[in-house]
């Protein structure tokens, strides 16, 4: 069995504190077995993490549209921000990724609504069902149903910003993804998501802070 986190933030996010060390420690301890590396708007980190640890790290991109944020799997090429949310999903399903959905339902977190969620479902393919800091504005409930309805396989992430809960919240599937067996590999599988505790939930505030300040 396979761990597998889908929503992390490396440094080259605005409010992403994981660095290569961190996701090189995770994988070789085995608390983790593939890793989504999902930065806003860029996806140059993901590439050079690529390059050093192998396909246990899945490049993504976590992309700011008009209507909240869509994430792009097994990326090549960046998507430009600023783009409709359709597309954006168009975008990633023409350059052979496979479109993600992250905390749907939010307004707290810029997640898609139902109704642009709606707009998009033929081009989903995994909606995150779980999200690790889902704590003030938790929308699993109605993301899974959303799920259930549209017969498309769920997944649980950390969305981590730093090392303070990681590992808590992720996927457990029966054999090693590829871009081609990802979404079926989820629909068989297993979730498990906990708490990160509170300085889990604050990274962003606190490497948003931390940046500006340069400390």
């Amino acid at each position: 069995m396979y761990k597998l986190d889908l929503h992390t933030h490396s440094t080259a996010s605005p409010d992403g504190g994981l660095s290569y060390n961190d996701y090189r420690e995770m994988l070789a301890s085995g608390k983790l077995d593939f890793i989504g590396v999902t930065d806003h708007n860029t996806i140059e980190f993901a590439h050079e993490l690529h390059k050093s640890l192998g396909d246990q790290i899945i490049i993504g991109e976590e992309i700011t549209t008009a209507e909240g944020e869509i994430i792009g799997l097994y990326l090549q090429d960046k998507i430009p921000a600023g783009m409709s949310v359709v597309e954006a999903a168009k975008a990633i399903h023409d350059r052979g990724g496979l479109v993600y959905v992250p905390h749907p339902f939010e307004t707290v977190r810029k997640g898609l609504s139902r109704a642009a969620l709606d707009e998009i479902t033929q081009y989903v393919a995994i909606v995150e069902t779980r999200n690790g800091r889902a704590v003030f504005q938790n929308r699993s409930v109605e993301a899974i149903a959303w799920a259930k309805e549209h017969r498309v396989p769920g997944a649980a992430s950390s969305d981590s910003h730093g090392r303070h809960g990681w590992g808590r919240t992720f996927s457990v599937i029966a054999e090693p993804p590829t871009r081609d067996t990802l979404a079926e590999l989820l629909r068989d599988a297993t979730h498990q998501a906990s708490f990160p505790g509170l300085r889990g939930v604050l990274h962003p505030k606190m490497n948003r802070l931390r940046k500006r300040l340069h400390v």
